[in-house]
């Protein structure tokens, strides 16, 4: 039971990392790839066709198109988003673990503060005030969400400062500098793994999120703005479900791809206690 247990988190781990590739190939040869150019306009509201696989939208725009061209922007959104706060979270959960006193009741109080703080309210807010762009939204999507990377690597390194091993490098003269970043980090690899793999799915869904209240990158193609799109330029009312549908998919898609990918660890530590009890 114990190794099925790790054997699925591992199959689920692999068809994570295979759909990502997917993504990502369909992402980096999207010119090559898309049937036709995004922005040009033709025949509105064709549906599913030889011609148009996914159809038109009001304007005529191919819609394959559009969602192949959408998957940069999304992508590079929610990685972007994700790489940004992990290295935050991360950098503030081990200086208030590994200092402690002082350090860690500034730090953990900030923290506090911004986790408290209701995060899409905030970034609708900033995103409005801050126009919306690229490199607007991705700082609007980190500026709340890396206090929960914060705290649970924080704990983890307050269990690492006491190890024999890190005591051992006090005692021997090595530098806070050179024990955190050949000690500690290392050993909070897998926290900071899955929380940067979930943070994506979560930025993702974010700009979407933004995108769907008129508030995305302005001339961008995003999954979020072909929902926007759909919801208020009639094709719900003229039931063009070939319009809204597929964003919607390959949001979810992707999402699951980087969710089965950040559980992988966490399902291997289990397992591996587990098998130790």
């Amino acid at each position: 039971m114990k190794q099925r247990n790790l054997l699925q988190g591992r199959a689920a781990a692999v068809t994570g990392m295979v759909l990502l590739l997917l993504i990502l190939l369909v992402a980096v040869f999207a010119p090559a790839l898309a049937p036709y150019d995004p922005w040009a306009m033709g025949t509105p509201y064709l549906p599913p066709s030889s011609e148009h696989l996914l159809g038109t939208n009001d304007i005529g725009q191919d819609i394959l198109s559009e969602l192949i061209y959408g998957t940069r922007v999304s992508m590079f959104i929610g990685v972007c988003a994700a790489l940004i706060t992990t290295i935050i979270g991360t950098a503030v959960g081990v200086l208030a673990g590994y200092f402690g006193g002082i350090v860690d009741h500034i730090l953990m109080a900030v923290t506090n503060v911004v986790i408290v703080v209701p995060s899409l309210p905030l970034t609708v807010v900033l995103v409005a005030y801050l126009q919306a762009g690229l490199w607007n939204i991705i700082i609007a999507l980190c500026v709340t969400a890396w206090a929960g990377t914060a705290r649970l690597i924080r704990a983890q390194v307050m269990q690492l400062r006491q190890q024999p091993f890190v005591q051992l490098e006090r005692t021997l003269g090595m530098g806070n500098g050179y024990i955190m970043l050949v000690h500690i980090l290392p050993n909070v690899s897998g926290i900071i793994l899955t929380r940067g793999a979930l943070s994506v799915a979560s930025a993702m869904l974010s700009e979407a999120s933004l995108s769907f209240l008129g508030l995305g990158a302005l001339g961008q193609k995003s999954w979020g703005a072909i929902l926007n799109n759909a919801f208020f330029r009639n094709g719900v009312v003229n039931n063009c479900w070939w319009w809204y549908y597929p964003p919607i998919l390959c949001i979810c898609v992707c999402v699951v791809a980087f969710m089965l990918i950040g559980s992988w660890d966490d399902r291997r530590s289990r397992g591996q206690n587990l098998l130790a009890m």
